[in-house]
């Protein structure tokens, strides 16, 4: 079983830095199969740009998970950013369900991109994942990311990722 404080090890928060992070649900319920749900999340996306907290590179948010990337803006704490987004989406989700369950699990993963990295073959990879699940065969089909290379990726389909 995995803990929040273990993920937490070697973490090193950098404004400025760009980074990916998944997160689950707890239990990997598919709590974003509704679709008020996932654009709950998605909103608090934009929030978290709109606070200048974070700079979205990309995103897509699956039935049961989060995939991010993104520059870490005006906070340094890493915890901080991810936590506001799913503190905030977590609350308006039971909102919207009428329950209150847990939304995410604890914790989430990250990775920090070094200067060679390919910051599209990443972007790439985060939005291929619902041509991997078999969700779409063409990720303009697919409603829940979003990147800033959105002109070029929206006719995306199965076969070019493979």
């Amino acid at each position: 079983m995995e803990h929040g404080s273990d993920l937490r090890l070697g973490r090193y928060s950098q404004e400025n830095n760009i980074y990916f992070v998944t997160t689950n649900t707890h239990d990997r319920e598919p709590l974003f199969s509704d679709f008020s749900s996932a654009r709950i999340v998605i909103n608090n996306l934009r929030l978290s740009d709109d606070q200048k907290i974070t700079s979205t590179i990309g995103y897509t948010l699956m039935p049961n998970h989060l995939h991010w990337l993104f520059t870490l803006n005006d906070v340094t704490d890493l915890s901080y950013a991810v936590g506001k987004i799913k503190g905030r989406s977590a609350k308006q989700i039971n909102t919207h369900l009428k329950r209150n369950i847990k939304v995410w699990q604890a914790g989430f993963y990250d990775h920090c991109l070094r200067q060679d990295e390919e910051i599209k073959e990443v972007m790439r990879y985060i939005v291929a994942n619902p041509l991997r699940a078999n969700l779409v065969d063409n990720i303009g089909n697919y409603s829940h990311w979003d990147c800033i290379y959105l002109p070029v990726w929206s006719s995306f389909s199965r076969m070019e990722q493979l």
